[in-house]
């Protein structure tokens, strides 16, 4: 695969090289003694050497190494078997008596079907005692009384008409800002972007001029690589696995009986009779609608009821007393806020100034460092025999041949210009490939190349 070696080129690159400097930074006007801000980054500067660093800490400069002493132990003693038989005998095997077990009687009492070969009488009780009478309808005992309307305006104040006294609204306080004075003279509408920007003329845009198609003299191949590998070979036609469906039997009709035949015999059948139904005849007599409620009741002048509504009070017009036992017997009890339940501190704080002097500073004395020995090797004196500096790549490398980019001269090198892809490389074909011993035909290869 052809890798080219010049700089990939762009659809629009124009050859400029890019400017990292903003238009802000080149068009923006100092004001006064106002610094831009610094930059955090830290500067790559190198360390200096400070000397090596004492290793000896506050903890190893105090530290008092104790003398460790082994706790003693205590030997285990030799294991020595006893002498004897182990009893294995318990108060359990000891105390039992073994007794027979019987079975387990049931405590149940045996299920006992109690039956009879009589015949059920099917007349209940309430068949045999109850008599059909005959009753009126009764009456309705309801006074019938048409609704009249009251004549004269209700006159009765509500709750909320005795007790509510009207009170003037207290309008909130608004929240809008007083009244300010609007500056004179006309509004100044500049702004730093309109004072300090340096309006730049626009170039012409840069339009790539449209390349002329030019059709190919050679006649176009369309012979595939398929088409002239491939070699039909002659072949027979492939058998079928199925086997043969040959016919069991024969076309002679069924002379015989069946076990059908001989065991079925056929019986008379026949229809159902179904009964007609009786035709509805209605009752000629007048239904009697009279019950027992009816016919018994006597009917009473009663009296209606009283409403159970309070008789209508008098208003007063004294003052109201609003002493009550709670307003007469409580008092009110002067409560004082209670303070913070903070504990006194016990440490006192210092009312000096901090000394910064640590321990670490106090008690460390400054070693003047030793540098580490170098472990470079001594310079040897050179021998008067010559270096031997050949190395297997040299003595086998073997120098390829340089590929040339066809889009330096395309003609001299023998190649023809096919077409340009979206990252602007051009593609060649060779004119006269190589012949090749074999008898397919030759097909050029395309080759990019830079634009």
């Amino acid at each position: 695969r052809h890798r080219c070696c010049h700089r990939p080129t762009k659809l629009y690159d124009d050859g400029v090289q890019p400017s990292h400097k903003t238009e802000y930074l080149e068009n923006y006007p100092g004001y006064g003694s106002v610094c831009p801000p610094e930059s955090c980054k830290p500067k790559p500067e190198l360390q200096e050497d400070r000397g090596r660093m004492d290793g000896t800490t506050t903890f190893k400069s105090d530290y008092l190494p104790y003398e460790i002493l082994t706790r003693p132990f205590r030997p285990q003693a030799e294991y020595r078997p006893k002498s004897g038989k182990i009893d294995l005998g318990t108060i359990y095997q000891r105390d039992y008596s073994p007794h027979k077990v019987g079975p387990v009687t049931l405590a149940r009492p045996r299920e006992r079907k109690h039956t009879s070969d009589a015949k059920v009488d099917t007349i209940p009780t309430y068949r045999d005692d109850y008599r059909l009478r005959k009753g009126e309808r009764t009456e309705s005992c309801k006074v019938e009384r048409p609704y009249e309307p009251p004549s004269e305006r209700f006159g009765n104040p509500s709750t909320f008409q005795d007790d509510y006294f009207p009170r003037q609204p207290n309008p909130p306080p608004s929240c809008k800002p007083c009244d300010t004075k609007l500056a004179e003279g006309p509004f100044d509408a500049n702004t730093i972007h309109r004072t300090a920007y340096v309006a730049h003329e626009m170039g012409p845009m840069f339009v790539r001029p449209r390349e002329e198609y030019k059709p190919s003299d050679q006649p176009f191949e369309d012979v595939t690589t398929h088409q002239t590998d491939f070699k039909g070979m002659p072949g027979e036609q492939a058998k079928s696995c199925k086997p043969e469906s040959g016919k069991v039997g024969s076309d002679d009709p069924f002379q015989g009986t069946t076990e059908f035949q001989d065991r079925y015999q056929p019986y008379l059948v026949t229809t159902p009779e179904f009964p007609k139904p009786r035709e509805y005849v209605p009752p000629t007599d007048k239904m009697d609608l009279k019950s027992s409620n009816r016919l018994d009741y006597i009917s009473h002048k009663v009296a209606p009821r009283a409403p159970i509504k309070p008789a209508p009070g008098r208003k007063s017009t004294a003052p109201f007393q609003g002493k009550t036992t709670t307003k007469d017997h409580y008092q009110p009890w002067s409560i004082s806020r209670r303070g913070l339940i903070k504990k006194e501190e016990e440490i006192q704080k210092f009312t000096g100034k901090f000394s910064g002097l640590t321990t670490f500073r106090s008690h460390y004395i400054p070693h003047q460092p030793n540098p580490p020995p170098s472990c470079k090797p001594v310079h040897a004196v050179a021998t008067g025999v010559p270096f031997k500096d050949e190395t297997l790549y040299r003595t086998e490398y073997t120098p390829k041949k340089k590929e040339v980019c066809p889009g330096l001269d395309p003609a001299a090198l023998g190649y023809v210009y096919v077409n340009t892809d979206s990252q602007g490389h051009k593609f060649y074909r060779q004119e006269s490939p190589e012949r090749s011993g074999s008898s397919c035909n030759p097909i050029p290869e395309e080759v990019p190349a830079v634009s």
